[in-house]
């Protein structure tokens, strides 16, 4: 008998404010880590504005981190299937990521 047949699943009570509940947006995540901790910083980067600013930081143990990364692949295999294919058009020269927005830069 497996170790794992003797876990009981208990459900997890977790409660969502409404402040909460109406996020932060951020179009740019900045991830590092040490040998015990990963943190990731949610960065927003507003065209106009010289400097991002951090929105949130959420720092978690390797492990959380790697559950996290096989929960997001898992939700992404399955958005793909539902609503095809996320282009990240890689060539732009920045991995998809358009840090300058395009289009013209006010002018004082």
């Amino acid at each position: 008998m497996s170790q794992d047949n003797n876990i009981i699943e208990q459900p997890i009570d977790i409660e969502l404010s409404e402040e909460i509940a109406e996020g932060i947006y951020s179009n740019l995540a900045i991830i590092t880590h040490s040998q015990a901790e990963f943190i990731i910083d949610y960065v927003r980067i507003l065209p106009g504005i010289p400097k991002g600013k951090v929105k949130s930081r959420i720092i978690m143990t390797p492990q959380h981190a790697k559950r996290l990364l096989l929960a997001l692949n898992d939700n992404m295999q399955k958005f793909e299937a539902n609503f095809g294919e996320i282009d990240l058009d890689q060539n732009n020269g920045n991995h998809g990521f358009p840090i300058n927005f395009g289009g013209m830069t006010g002018q004082a």
